[in-house]
């Protein structure tokens, strides 16, 4: 009896609320309550000023994230991030990428973040499409994960552009006979790529 009353009072609610679209446009702080002596928090207004060193995502460019950090008196710093998930749709690894200045060996500048069960000795591959894959090594490891810091030259930057998906091939520490490949989406990359200003940092 007690749950078919509690359904009841939380259809009618339900009702209610529909019925008095106005409600939820109410802006205001104080409670309101309900004919059926239900009361409503009706929120409150949030200051939206951005702490320094904020994290925010700023644009979307299909599979890839601009992401900045919010920096009061100056330009944010700005990179590219995509969350790598595995066949069940697990996450498993972050790439992220930021411009460098002109003038350097490396245009731009790449964090990759894998599992603590990497085995770290076998290093990280990356292929883009059917190019010759190149290893980068393993600089440190935290509690969210193992980290690989590598530089991208500007002819493999363009490939990045013109490729489909580049593949990242780690080894488990607990299958070191085995090579996961986890699959990063070039999809809107060029577009993405292009907003960034160079950064040194």
């Amino acid at each position: 009896m007690r749950i078919k009353t509690i359904v009841r009072t939380g259809l009618a609610l339900c009702a209610f609320m529909l019925a008095t679209p106005a409600w939820t446009q109410d802006s205001g702080s104080d409670p309101v309550t309900t004919p059926n002596g239900d009361t409503l928090d009706m929120g409150q207004p949030v200051d939206e000023a951005r702490e320094p060193g904020t994290l925010y995502v700023d644009e979307v460019f299909d599979d890839w994230a601009r992401r900045c950090v919010y920096i009061p008196d100056g330009e944010d710093v700005c990179h590219l991030y995509q969350l790598l998930k595995d066949d069940e749709g697990n996450a498993v690894a972050e790439f992220t990428i930021l411009k460098l200045p002109d003038g350097l060996q490396a245009a731009a500048g790449a964090t990759i973040v894998v599992p603590l069960q990497t085995l770290l000795t076998q290093q990280l591959t990356i292929r883009i499409d059917s190019a010759q894959p190149k290893r980068y090594p393993f600089k440190f490891c935290t509690v969210t994960g193992c980290v690989a810091q590598i530089g991208l030259t500007k002819g493999e930057v363009a490939a990045f552009k013109k490729g489909a998906k580049a593949t990242l091939l780690i080894v488990p520490a607990a299958a070191p006979d085995q090579v996961v490949g986890l699959e990063l989406s070039l999809k809107g990359f060029t577009a993405g790529f292009e907003s960034l200003h160079a950064t040194s940092q």
